[in-house]
């Protein structure tokens, strides 16, 4: 999460802004759920075999990516227990493109030679997606593949919040946003655009209202709630993270193998 990063708000208030105050402390969680994520914590076999698919969820702010309470992380888990062969699933902290990257590079480094040359470039199956911080580290993931010349299936957003993550680079196959827009501090991009329509389809931009809908937030620290309730809601949102899923199943199945009995 860079320090540049924007929170978009009523008052256009900015990360670099709001860090000075107090009060933003309380609105993430203790630093200690941040957990440190190694690459050891990952557990995608490299290299991949040809045409088989990576899946990178970004968890939000400072959730440590093992996190089971968070939506990121219950999709991932319900992905893998779906056991559809070809298919692995990793979640990452938000602040951790770069141990992304090198299990990218590993997975799709087939000849062993610590780069991805033109063939294996074009080999490359993956889709990213992530929930606030971690919405916005998906696309700027995916803005690092597009310099390198690395394709990207499709990237999701949940209530993204960041820098420049409303612009989907020209090398994402398909992208959706998802957001809500009742936050008091704490909205999602609401408008996602491809910087290139003829090479990226946008299928849609999701918006989820939560007036007169009750969603249990019982389980929610406190200090989630606080200034952030709409924010928390979409992790606590079912419908939200049913939706995340069936645009990645989407996206995966016109390639995917039979699923194992």
């Amino acid at each position: 999460m860079a320090h540049g990063d924007k929170i978009r708000s009523n008052h256009g208030f900015s990360w670099a802004i709001l860090r000075v105050f107090p009060l933003f402390s309380l609105l993430l969680p203790p630093v200690s759920a941040f957990s440190g994520q190694q690459y050891e914590d990952l557990i995608t076999p490299t290299p991949l075999a040809e045409g088989e698919c990576l899946v990178l969820g970004f968890l939000g702010g400072l959730e440590a990516w093992n996190n089971e309470t968070q939506g990121v992380r219950k999709v991932a888990l319900k992905l893998r227990s779906l056991h559809l062969a070809g298919v692995h699933v990793e979640t990452l902290e938000s602040n951790k493109r770069r141990l992304a990257l090198d299990l990218i590079r590993n997975a799709f480094d087939r000849d062993g030679d610590g780069t991805l040359d033109e063939q294996e470039r074009r080999s490359v199956r993956l889709v990213l997606y992530g929930m606030s911080f971690g919405g916005a580290s998906a696309i700027r993931l995916a803005r690092k593949l597009d310099a390198m010349g690395v394709p990207v299936l499709l990237t999701v957003q949940v209530d993204s919040v960041g820098r420049n993550d409303a612009t989907i680079p020209s090398n994402v196959a398909a992208a959706a946003n998802l957001y809500q827009k009742e936050g008091l501090l704490v909205r999602g991009e609401p408008v996602i655009r491809a910087e290139d329509p003829a090479r990226t389809t946008i299928i849609g931009n999701f918006l989820f209202d939560y007036r007169g809908k009750k969603i249990d937030l019982s389980l929610v620290p406190w200090y989630k709630k606080l200034l952030r309730v709409a924010h928390a809601k979409v992790n606590e949102d079912p419908a939200v993270w049913a939706k995340v899923e069936e645009i990645i199943l989407d996206a995966i199945r016109p390639r995917r193998l039979a699923s194992r009995e």
